[in-house]
């Protein structure tokens, strides 16, 4: 999954400090001299309707309760460009928090995870899952679980953390993982994979081998295309740690670094993942996605993510 480039949680903590600010300066300052403003005028109007009276005149209109009381409300108004700064805070505030800590949408955009998830998906991550982390700084400051083999994970791309993807954990730290023949094998033992038919590909007018695959205590479909390779030849880019993989014409054997996971899309020959640009490490995991809360074109697709 990738997203923009511009980086949503940046710029949504400059919002939250700027309209803080302007939350501060009215809480202190900007509402305490329209208070004083106003109680003075009210005074001030009260005075000069009494003044009138000891003098005999008659009372001026513009000297009544209810116009003396329109006054003081006028002056006590917050400006327009204080409800767009100051009065936003409290909303930027909760938003913030949420995203943060607790829960943050995605949108898959990419067929890499059919038939799980499909392009159009509107996903939740779970932010504390895993432990919470300090917002733009990813320092864990509460522990949390570890991530589990069979995950489906939104991370920040290691070449290039301005962009989220989205794959399912297959490889933990330590692991050895191996990708031969379109047959996945970790620690020396072949993953379960069970025919469930086929998948047709609209885009790409393909049929695929759809299987059910038992990862961890995950049970989920992946599809394969018979045709395509285990990996595009020559695709593998030099990344961090590719001394522990190995590859050939077969397929592909990696050894998961201390501290790192090994993903893969379960649209196996339609997924960019870790066989081409190495492994996540764990402060760029944002969290698991557990749910499809909306899809637009495909509602048939909400639930609970496996």
């Amino acid at each position: 999954m990738e997203a923009p480039a511009v980086n949503f949680t940046l710029l949504l903590f400059i919002l939250l400090v700027a309209t803080a600010v302007f939350w501060v300066a009215e809480k202190f300052l900007f509402r305490p001299r329209r208070v004083s403003a106003a109680r003075a005028a009210a005074d001030r109007l009260r005075q000069r309707r009494d003044e009138l009276a000891r003098q005999g005149i008659a009372p001026d209109p513009s000297l009544s309760d209810e116009r003396i009381a329109a006054t003081r409300d006028a002056l006590l108004r917050q400006p327009w460009w204080l409800e767009w700064t100051a009065g936003l805070f409290p909303v930027i505030a909760v938003v913030f928090v949420l995203r943060s800590f607790v829960a943050e949408p995605f949108k898959i955009p990419s067929g890499s995870m059919e038939s799980t998830l499909v392009p159009g998906d509107l996903i939740l991550v779970n932010k504390f899952a895993y432990g919470m982390r300090l917002p733009l700084l990813y320092n864990r400051v509460i522990p949390g679980g570890a991530p589990q083999r069979g995950d489906v994970i939104v991370f920040r791309l290691p070449k290039d953390p301005s962009i989220d993807y989205i794959k399912r954990i297959v490889g933990l730290p330590g692991d050895t993982v191996s990708y031969e023949n379109k047959q996945l094998v970790i620690n020396g033992r072949a993953i379960e994979e069970r025919p469930d038919g086929e998948w047709f590909d609209p885009n790409s007018m393909v049929y695929y081998k759809r299987y059910i695959e038992t990862l961890g205590r995950h049970q989920h479909a992946i599809l394969l295309n018979p045709q395509a390779p285990p990996y595009v030849i020559g695709g593998p880019e030099e990344f961090p740690g590719r001394d522990h993989c190995s590859y050939d014409a077969m397929g592909f054997v990696c050894k998961v670094p201390p501290g790192e996971y090994f993903v893969m899309g379960d649209n196996r020959d339609n997924s960019l993942d870790s066989r081409y640009w190495g492994f996540v490490p764990a402060r760029n995991i944002a969290g698991p996605a557990f749910v499809v809360w909306m899809n637009f074109t495909a509602p048939k697709n909400i639930g609970l993510i496996h």
